[in-house]
């Protein structure tokens, strides 16, 4: 995703002008405009049964992955936290801006188990949306 440099540039541009939320090859293109890396995994995450951890409430569910980078941890700037993390290995699922509107998952929330399994994700956005004072998480 690091090759998209165009692309990131726009991120990066749009990041200071409207609230973001990105999906997939979209989380990694955030977390490259926020200074953040990413890396080829391994074996990747393939598939319809990988739980995911939110490190907000602990909650943990099953999602639908298909992604074969990461965005790397250790890079990610002190202003972003983490927001989902893989409950099998530890990788970085999600991240939120901890003062601009902007949030992203890596897996496919839209493509989760039940019809309203995640639906409580797509909500969490729109509550920063409709309150511009609320909190970003």
């Amino acid at each position: 995703p690091a090759v998209l440099e165009k692309q990131i540039a726009l991120i990066q541009t749009l990041l200071k002008k409207l609230p973001v939320f990105g999906i997939c090859l979209g989380h990694q293109l955030i977390a490259l405009a926020l200074g953040a890396k990413t890396y080829k995994m391994k074996f990747g995450h393939h598939g319809v049964n990988h739980p995911v951890r939110d490190e907000l409430t602990g909650r943990v569910f099953v999602t639908s992955q298909n992604h074969g980078f990461a965005v790397d941890e250790k890079s990610l700037p002190p202003d972003v936290g983490i927001w989902f993390r893989n409950a099998n290995d530890g990788t970085v699922e999600g991240i939120y801006h901890k003062t601009l509107p902007v949030k992203c998952a890596q897996f496919h929330p839209e493509a989760c188990p039940g019809p309203h399994d995640s639906s409580w994700i797509f909500q969490s956005f729109l509550d920063v949306l409709a309150t511009p004072s609320a909190p970003t998480v």
